[in-house]
């Protein structure tokens, strides 16, 4: 359970904090200033002794706990072996079976090529390159509310200005940006949805993509209209516009099924996967149609510490953990126990996610914030998001303990009261 020895943040927390104002860039900002001492299941133990209970994974990234026994040990076998070489100078196996792992896993029975790189938004950003090359085209569709990464071109594809955008332009040219589908708001089902968004798209001849996350993640957790994917799927596949799924946040066990496309049965062209694939650890990849991936020459993919080994190791053990404890069940038993009641919040706009991705959509920022502000005094790390800010989110660990989420969601009921 959920202990506080101190108030939040204590006094340790408090005087690495000055130390990280002077050596830290102030543009790095964090959600609750408590600096962490190590991790046990559900919970972050800081320096002060105070054990919070952890409602974010690192944003999605330590679904398989923290730590991961399985992973912890496959790291700690391949750093005694080698921490890096370089595979595009001297390969190693450990690349090769997270490739071939991603092809068994991701969308699709057809023939599968992978990248392995270090970021979510530098998936993102090989997967438009992969595209422009294997179509010729250079165009690039985003959908509103979207959030692809933190880059040049990933910002432009990007749609929330602050804090992501304001002062870092000019953007990646080339980026057309089309309305996607947002129930609560707009209304509309997933076909109507789908033919305003094409409608918007302008000359399909000159797209080489389609970019758009399956449940929008820092948009605000929104799922679309049942029939929006695939309707935007078979527009793709009519006007030979590439369709890339990103993943990044939605996949690997996160949203009760191996990836968010899966609920409704598409099959994208290319894969961006990043966050959830190695249990902690810097590791993406771009995953897609064979012919499509290797369109692009020797030498145009790749990067230093692209796949490194110790990143490949933590990768494999994670997926074994998932398999052998069987974490889309656990996502799916989350949302089970935790969507009824962010439902009967008082106040809530709407409850919505899949998974152990979901959200509670308050009526301003001002709210969602002072309750963010009282889940973190009360020892409950959850974060918010959305274009207005008026989000609140929750990304457990697929292995909390029930005991641990039936309590933050009592801090968090009690927060909103």
């Amino acid at each position: 359970m959920a202990r506080l020895r101190t108030e939040i943040p204590g006094p340790r927390s408090r005087e690495l904090g000055e130390r990280r104002e002077a050596a830290v860039a102030a543009g790095v900002g964090s959600t609750l200033p408590v600096f962490v001492d190590h991790a046990e299941p559900g919970l972050l133990v800081d320096v002060d002794g105070n054990r919070l209970i952890d409602l974010a994974s690192g944003i999605a990234v330590t679904g398989v706990g923290n730590p991961a026994p399985r992973v912890a040990a496959v790291v700690h076998e391949q750093v005694d072996r080698f921490t890096h070489t370089c595979f595009m100078v001297t390969p190693y196996e450990g690349y090769v079976e997270v490739c071939e792992r991603l092809a068994e896993l991701t969308p699709g029975s057809h023939d599968k090529r992978s990248v392995l790189l270090n970021s979510g938004a530098e998936a993102v950003e090989n997967a438009v390159k992969i595209a422009r090359c294997a179509t010729g085209r250079p165009g690039v569709v985003a959908l509103d509310h979207a959030y692809h990464g933190r880059t040049n071109l990933t910002m432009a594809l990007t749609a929330k200005e602050m804090p992501y955008k304001r002062g870092f332009g000019p953007f990646a040219p080339e980026v057309r940006r089309v309305p996607g589908s947002y129930p609560l708001h707009d209304g509309l089902g997933g076909a109507e949805a789908a033919r305003r968004a094409v409608a918007a798209v302008g000359r399909p001849d000159e797209v080489a993509c389609v970019v758009v996350e399956p449940v929008q993640g820092e948009g605000g957790f929104i799922v679309p209209a049942p029939g929006f994917l695939p309707e935007l799927a078979a527009w793709c596949r009519a006007h030979g516009v590439l369709l890339v799924a990103d993943e990044v946040q939605t996949g690997f066990c996160r949203t009760g099924s191996w990836f968010a496309c899966d609920h409704e049965g598409v099959v994208p062209d290319l894969v961006t996967t990043a966050k959830g694939i190695a249990g902690g650890l810097p590791l993406s990849a771009v995953t897609g149609r064979a012919e499509v991936m290797d369109a692009v020459h020797a030498g145009g993919l790749g990067g230093t510490y692209g796949g490194n080994p110790v990143a490949c190791a933590a990768a494999l053990g994670a997926v074994d953990t998932m398999r052998e404890l069987d974490l889309n069940a656990a996502a799916r038993r989350v949302e089970a126990v935790a969507l009824p009641r962010l439902a009967a919040l008082p106040g809530a706009v709407q409850a919505r996610g899949r998974g152990a991705m979901l959200a509670v959509e308050l009526a301003s920022a001002e709210v969602a914030g002072r309750v963010a502000a009282r889940c973190h005094a009360a020892g409950v790390v959850v974060l918010t998001c959305g274009t207005r800010g008026n989000v609140i989110r929750l990304l457990p660990p697929l292995t909390i303990p029930d005991e641990l989420l039936a309590e933050g969601l009592d801090v968090l009921e009690g927060a909103v009261e």
